[in-house]
């Protein structure tokens, strides 16, 4: 296996040339080729299991929540009332468990490509795969793009959780699908979608702002920080179609005891004010839309 040698994994990709990360492997657990992507999950010695395709990590055990907390939770705060929830991609289950137990979700429709995806996380990364198994959800393998075309004016939240725009996700960064996505929010819908690495793609950030800034009147750029992921940091673009919406102050202010009850391990009511203040660097490239 190319990308596992002396027993360390080292994440090679186009997407951030001339540098790489590498997680020492204890045993490989699963390995095989789906029919849209290579499905590789090992355990780490430091990370737990940890799950690949197509060479690009997408998770690990030890800070999974990080990035799952976020991106469920930033658009779930940020709208008055998330009763109707949709999820694109996600096949590793860490998105649907963050929204099911949100208290205003009722039903969450989540529609993934690639059956292995869902299969192997069943498997071997149990603690993202429970929110599978909630009687809120109901899990639709296939096409992204078709079902949206099939359900007009119909969710008051949409996350999509892709990998990178390379080979099947490089659609889910450009504007058509967005325009979609747009057509399947109800007035006041609000999206949240995987938005890279402001140390990487500030480029691919500002031209992704630039289109949606054309479709909807109000959108923000957060970000987190996950060890594993490619320079330690991701990010989220998010749009809403209500004018008043200002996703830097949640709808909601958790106290102490809500947040333990929640179970959360990240996401808190000053993170995610907080998360929406950028570094000087990328400020200066306006990727921002101030409210």
């Amino acid at each position: 296996m190319d990308l596992i040698k002396d027993g360390w994994f080292t994440e090679l990709s186009t997407f951030w040339p001339g540098q790489a990360a590498s997680l020492e492997v204890e045993e490989i657990l699963y390995h095989k080729k789906s029919k849209y992507q290579d499905v590789l999950v090992f355990r780490s010695k430091q990370y737990g299991n940890v799950l690949v395709l197509d060479g690009v990590i997408q998770c690990s055990e030890r800070d999974e929540f990080a990035y799952q907390e976020m991106i469920a939770n930033l658009p779930l705060y940020s709208h008055p009332c998330p009763k109707k929830v949709l999820i694109i991609g996600g096949g590793d289950g860490g998105v649907a468990r963050e929204v099911v137990r949100h208290p205003l979700v009722e039903s969450v429709v989540q529609c993934e490509i690639d059956e292995d995806v869902i299969t192997v996380a069943k498997e071997f990364l149990p603690g993202m795969a429970q929110g599978f198994y909630s009687p809120k959800l109901t899990l639709h393998v296939g096409d992204g793009f078709e079902f949206l075309l099939r359900n007009q004016d119909s969710f008051d939240v949409i996350i999509t959780d892709s990998s990178d725009p390379i080979g099947p996700a490089e659609c889910l960064f450009q504007e058509p699908y967005y325009e979609l996505l747009k057509s399947s929010l109800k007035s006041d819908g609000i999206l949240c979608s995987q938005g890279e690495c402001q140390w990487l793609h500030l480029d691919l950030i500002k031209e992704m702002q630039t289109f949606c800034k054309k479709l909807f009147p109000v959108v923000d750029y957060a970000y987190t920080c996950v060890p594993s992921y490619a320079s330690g940091q991701i990010g989220f673009m998010l749009c809403s179609k209500d004018c008043d919406t200002n996703f830097r102050e949640p709808e909601e202010v958790l106290s102490k005891e809500e947040i333990e009850d929640m179970g959360f391990k990240y996401y808190n009511s000053k993170i995610h004010k907080a998360s929406f203040v950028l570094p000087e660097f990328a400020r200066k490239v306006n990727v921002v839309c101030v409210i």
